[in-house]
């Protein structure tokens, strides 16, 4: 008895010092990876509507019978507004947009030729038609863009000394082309914000000038370009985000 006793107890106190080591032997709880984070790319696809505004140069230089009566800026403030269409491929994004706005650019110059003469020009609207590329790092966006422009533009000749209204040429409707770059940026879901510069190579235009009791008075050409810089603010429709992993 006491032999079997003696066993009993020896078996158990050998199990006791084996269960550490086996304890230690078992697999040990296997380690899982968190799921990756999503990352949101903003999506640039889709129609947007917005305004502008900003101040504008306009360089304009007269010529009556080949000869120069000397040039001018017209400057001044515009604002207005933009809607258009992106798409993107990737980080390519193209786009074609149509532009309006008012505008106040006027500048004039004592005539070099007629110095009893002062031009003045005024811009009162303009319009861009364009097509867009650019390239997206996720919510900021560069792009160049390029097409047609359209100028509304008035010609008065005023006598030196005095500034009595001498001859006038009424609204002139330009047409011409513009290249300009631009840099937007995406705050929320479907609002963005942005700064542009262009420029307008309006060329040269002959305009006929009437005297206030309705006389010809003449014609000057006048070449004209333009530079403008704006900042813009756009709404998007359409879904904003799209997942990534």
């Amino acid at each position: 008895m006491k032999k079997t006793l003696l066993l009993v107890t020896a078996s158990f106190v050998a199990l006791g010092a084996a269960a550490p080591a086996v304890a230690a032997d078992l697999a040990a709880r296997p380690y899982t990876k968190a799921p990756p984070m999503i990352a949101a790319a903003y999506d640039w696809s889709g129609f947007y509507i917005g305004i502008n505004g900003g101040g504008g140069s306009s360089h304009n230089c007269w010529t009556f019978a080949g000869a120069s009566e000397g040039c001018h800026d017209a400057t001044g403030g515009t604002v207005g507004g933009q809607v258009g269409y992106r798409w993107q491929t990737g980080p390519w994004v193209f786009g074609l947009e149509a532009q309006g706005n008012w505008a106040d650019f006027t500048g004039d110059n004592i005539s070099t030729l007629f110095v009893g003469d002062r031009n003045r020009t005024r811009i009162d609207a303009f319009g861009l038609f364009t097509g867009q590329v650019g390239y997206a790092w996720n919510n900021v966006l560069l792009y160049v863009k390029g097409g047609a422009a359209v100028t509304d533009s008035k010609y008065d000749i005023f006598a030196v000394p005095g500034g009595g209204l001498l001859a006038s040429a009424g609204n002139d409707t330009r047409w011409g082309g513009t290249v300009g770059v631009g840099l937007e940026y995406g705050f929320a879901p479907n609002w963005s914000v942005g700064l542009e510069y262009d420029h307008l190579f309006m060329q040269d235009r002959t305009v006929n000038f009437v005297a206030p009791a309705g006389l010809p008075a003449g014609s000057d050409t006048i070449r004209q370009d333009v530079d403008l810089f704006t900042a813009r603010v756009n709404f998007k429709f359409g879904g904003p985000v799209i997942a990534k992993y």
